[in-house]
């Protein structure tokens, strides 16, 4: 396997509840090597969702050892850790996360702006073309389709060219016609960049199109298996 870009070892995370403290996830290990595609999967409330978001920085593991695109993220503040996913780590939401204020060409050259990329409407204009909605550039959120929605927040997500994209159900709020362009596009972008893919999902097609598969139950890591 090819060095790893992705390495958990022994992760836990307990969240605060009225009830008392909740387990979320407990003493995850795994390794996800650099251009490898692979699926989380597993029943509501696995802790694979949270697992994603650690590997993004924006959940703490409560103990055991984060390293992502060589950084040991037990070591970094906030402002270092949004430093690092800026740069190394595409994410793509379920539900879009678009700025509805912003059209879709302001939508995905924000990250480029704000990492101070002279160039960000110009990448902006190409990614737009290459996920195929060029035409809509002018456009807000609430004019676009889900579908059209996902695939801004896709161009988005890959603006920095990060080495990493995590994706959350990322076919999840779109019929199954949409879902599939969707996941082609992700797919094919994903190769033509060579970056590593983590998506989380229900769907067994979809999880069955990356090279391996993570399965868990009860916050634990319970299996692994390669596409046949």
């Amino acid at each position: 396997m090819a060095e790893a870009v992705i390495s958990l070892d022994n992760v836990s995370l307990t969240l605060a509840s009225r009830a008392g403290p909740v387990e979320i996830l407990r003493g995850v290990d795994a390794e996800i090597a650099a251009g490898e595609s692979v699926a989380i999967v597993g029943p509501s409330g696995s802790g694979k969702t949270s697992l994603l978001m650690i590997m993004a920085g924006l959940e703490r593991a409560t103990s055991g050892s984060v390293r992502v695109a060589g950084h040991d993220f037990a070591n970094l503040n906030e402002d270092a850790l949004a430093l690092v996913r800026g740069r190394n780590i595409g994410i793509v939401f379920q539900s879009f996360h678009l700025v509805p204020t912003m059209t879709a060409l302001e939508n995905i050259a924000l990250p480029l702006e704000f990492a101070g990329q002279a160039d960000a409407f110009d990448v902006a204009r190409g990614l737009l073309a290459e996920v195929g909605i060029a035409h809509r550039a002018d456009h807000f959120p609430a004019q676009l389709s889900g579908g059209e929605q996902q695939r801004v927040a896709l161009a988005r997500a890959l603006s920095p060219r990060p080495q990493i994209i995590l994706a959350d159900e990322p076919t999840g709020n779109l019929d199954g016609k949409t879902g599939d362009q969707v996941v082609e596009l992700l797919f094919s972008l994903q190769r033509r960049r060579q970056a590593t893919l983590v998506l989380v999902t229900h769907d067994r097609a979809l999880a069955s199109r990356c090279r391996r598969t993570v399965r868990m139950a009860d916050g634990r890591v319970t299996g692994a298996e390669l596409a046949a």
